[in-house]
């Protein structure tokens, strides 16, 4: 049960994008909000859609979701498949959640140094005029910080084949898994991660020579022969 808040004339709303530094400033942002005994949500906003996401992605995504569990934040905010203008998107959210402090990261490998820019700036300060903003310096990853073990994800698909489950790269004529296929760099087999969406929730599973090598992993759903 989440901690009844004392203050409900102040929430902070923390912006991240993908990086090492998400959690470095959904921190900043509990310290605050526990200061201020008020509410704490936590944004992050993304062109593509959620199955679409590289594993790079979606592993911070997975860690922020845990994290804001572990500090009782109030919700975790994800916009995928957003095409709107990410001014337009703050000052929504902002305005549905009432927020009155909003703090992005500085960072020359994230989206939301654009937000440190003057001219932007006072375009946010138009859409949103009455929240206080709060800019924190990150520190900029280095290439060593970099995911550079799977190749560019694919659209491939899980088909039955027996009791085993192989993955395609066209669409089959039955029922089958649809999702997004990372190829380990540096090999001549289907060897990789396999991600798809369930119930809202990404799914992954390791792929060794085209097959699934932990299918414990999939939903019980699938686990049922699918229908042919």
């Amino acid at each position: 049960m989440k901690h009844v808040k004392g203050r409900l004339d102040e929430s902070i709303l923390v912006c991240v994008y993908y990086g090492l530094n998400g959690e470095r400033l959904i921190r900043r942002g509990h310290k605050m909000a526990t200061m201020l005994d008020c509410p704490l949500y936590i944004l992050s906003v993304d062109s593509q859609p959620l199955d679409a996401f590289d594993v790079e992605k979606s592993s911070y995504i997975d860690q922020w979701k845990d994290l804001s569990e572990e500090l009782e934040v109030e919700k975790f905010i994800l916009l995928d498949n957003e095409k709107r203008p990410i001014q337009k998107v703050i000052a929504e959210v902002a305005k549905n959640y009432s927020i009155s402090q909003i703090i992005v990261g500085q960072s020359a490998q994230s989206r939301w140094e654009e937000i440190t820019k003057g001219s932007f700036l006072n375009v946010l300060l138009k859409e949103v005029p009455f929240v206080d903003f709060h800019i924190v310096a990150v520190q900029r990853p280095t290439e060593d910080d970099a995911n550079d073990t799977y190749e560019k994800g694919v659209r491939a698909y899980l088909i039955k084949e027996n009791d085993d489950f192989k993955v395609a790269f066209t669409c089959p004529k039955y029922v089958s898994i649809e999702g997004i296929f990372f190829k380990e760099i540096g090999t001549d087999f289907d060897n990789g991660i396999f991600k798809f969406t369930y119930n809202d929730k990404m799914h992954e599973v390791h792929i060794s020579e085209g097959f699934v090598i932990d299918k414990g992993n999939l939903p019980v759903e699938f686990l049922s022969p699918l229908r042919q």
